[in-house]
């Protein structure tokens, strides 16, 4: 099962990647180092649109935190899915993780509501790798605000369900 649902979220990832297209057209701010008193941080729950994707669509929770201040931070994303199929008991329960990212943001550019994040980090589970760029694009709000996470050639574009991002 594991490896099917690594393929189905890759699968996902790929559709997803081609049709979301990012482009920051105005100038933005990059937070550096000089820039203190200013931090970008967030935590909470969110849903990965569209899941693994087809024909399944078996359904992605990710626990996602950041925070970014003084010229450092931290990114944390794990994402969980359900070890039993749809519609069987159990089926509710986000207790299989299928991906992990963690690392050190490396900078931060901030255009109004939106903010970029960049950095470099290890994943294990679907795009496992060491020293993967990464770029997380949150837009400030609580639940409804958005992520987009681009790492190791997959792109996810979640939901925040519960928590926050501060911009």
């Amino acid at each position: 099962m594991g490896r099917r649902l690594r393929k189905s979220l890759a699968l996902v990832a790929l559709a997803l990647g081609a049709t979301l297209v990012v482009a920051l057209v105005v100038p933005s701010a990059t937070l550096g180092d000089n820039e203190h008193g200013r931090s970008v941080h967030g935590a909470g729950t969110t849903l990965v649109e569209g899941g693994t994707g087809s024909p399944s669509f078996d359904p992605i929770l990710t626990k996602v935190g950041f925070y970014w201040r003084g010229g450092s931070g931290q990114f944390e994303c794990l994402a969980l899915a359900p070890s039993a199929k749809a519609g069987t008991p159990g089926s509710g329960n986000f207790d299989t993780n299928i991906m992990y990212v963690t690392g050190a943001i490396t900078s931060v550019e901030v255009e109004g509501r939106t903010a970029v994040l960049k950095g470099s980090a290890t994943v294990t589970g679907a795009g496992a790798g060491k020293n993967q760029p990464f770029t997380a694009t949150v837009s400030r709000g609580g639940p409804g605000a958005t992520l987009v996470l681009e790492v190791s050639g997959l792109t996810f574009k979640e939901i925040l369900l519960e928590g926050q991002f501060s911009i």
